[in-house]
């Protein structure tokens, strides 16, 4: 096992701005850096089983094959029509108009404005099912429609398929619910787009090394238009409030380290008790190493950007992903010394440290 534990590889929800995962990936499988346990939502699932369904020297071809598989040729704008009007082909395509219109009672499983059934044809062209979960574990997130949960499906745990995957992608009303063992799933982006929380409150803990692959912009200038607006509020909303979930997970595993610092004190005849032991349980050494990665704006970006699959746009990403990681890959701040009574080490890569 590396110095720093475990390897792992977390990816948003993001539709076309999912190209930079690619990016960062690529990054990592040229320093070596193959990942242990994959993590993602929608986009970041879809990514995620390119990965970890697939032999580790046919995964870059692989995850490479599969976006040059969605580039449309036409430029930006064009390409953002096209794809509204004709959906993306071997991706998803537009449902015949509904008799009733928006109110026709179709149920959750046709009630959206395009079919995705080509994705799993698609998606099965390019994985090996029987590799998942060998060596590399994947863990998918998505939605129960009528409870409103998060669930995340993980192939530690049970055997994964292509359902459990188009079920964390699947967001309305652009895209219907997808049903596992009978109860509808919807994208897991709706509850938490930055699924980071599956590695701290896994069970049991480890030493973690996290590539955080962000591709929506938590910061950014005030909009002056009402179309920038949508652009801007559409950022905030999958950024998922990333930042202050990690500062809360921060929190928390500082009050681990101060429990186990604790704990070091008591006697060996208090220790022995039960409820020393169970409050000593609350204590963990392990420290995990969160290394941001946030995609950079490209100028030509708007409220579409997400479903932006030109060529360029894709081409533009992925290259940012590839650049991005290379840089922190380099730096290496991981194997820098933790302050011991701090659990959550964040090395973060954006717009402000870049240069």
């Amino acid at each position: 096992m590396a110095a720093y534990g475990q390897l792992v590889l977390v990816m948003q929800g993001g539709g076309a701005l999912g190209a930079y995962h690619g990016g960062v990936y690529e990054a990592m499988h040229e320093a070596g850096l193959e990942p242990d346990w994959v993590i993602g939502t929608s986009i970041g699932a879809i990514n995620g089983v390119l990965i970890a369904a697939n032999r580790r020297e046919a995964r870059l071809e692989r995850l490479r094959g599969w976006w040059r598989r969605l580039e449309q040729l036409a430029p930006g704008p064009f390409s953002t029509f096209a794809t509204i009007a004709r959906g993306i082909p071997g991706f998803f395509t537009p449902r015949p108009p509904l008799v009733g219109g928006l109110t026709a009672p179709v149920g959750v499983d046709l009630a959206s404005y395009y079919s995705t059934g080509p994705l799993r044809d698609t998606l099965a062209g390019f994985v090996e099912l029987e590799a998942l979960g060998r060596p590399t574990r994947l863990t998918v997130g998505s939605v129960k429609v009528a409870k409103g949960e998060m669930r995340y499906f993980d192939s530690r745990d049970m055997r994964l398929s292509l359902d459990h995957v188009m079920a964390s992608g699947a967001l309305p009303p652009g895209f219907a619910a997808v049903r596992i063992d009978g109860e509808a799933y919807w994208d897991g982006g709706l509850y938490s787009n930055t699924p980071m929380e599956v590695v701290f409150e896994d069970d049991p803990r480890r030493d973690s090394l996290i590539f955080d692959a962000n591709v929506w912009q938590p910061t950014g200038p005030e909009p002056d238009s009402l179309w920038q607006v949508l652009a801007r509020e559409k950022d905030i909303r999958y950024a998922s409030r990333a930042d202050s979930h990690i500062a809360r997970q921060k929190q928390i595993h500082h009050l681990r380290r101060v429990i186990r610092e604790l704990a070091s004190h008591v006697t060996p005849e208090e220790r022995s008790q039960a409820h020393v032991r169970k409050l000593d349980s609350w204590g963990c050494n392990t420290t995990m190493h969160v290394v941001r990665l946030l995609a950079p704006a490209l100028s030509s970006e708007d409220y579409w950007k997400d479903i932006d699959f030109s060529a360029g746009g894709i081409q533009a990403r992925w290259q940012a992903g590839l650049d991005d990681a290379r840089r922190m890959i380099e730096r290496a701040p991981w194997q820098a010394p933790v302050d011991p009574m701090e659990g959550v080490a964040v090395h973060e890569l954006s717009a402000r440290t870049r240069a």
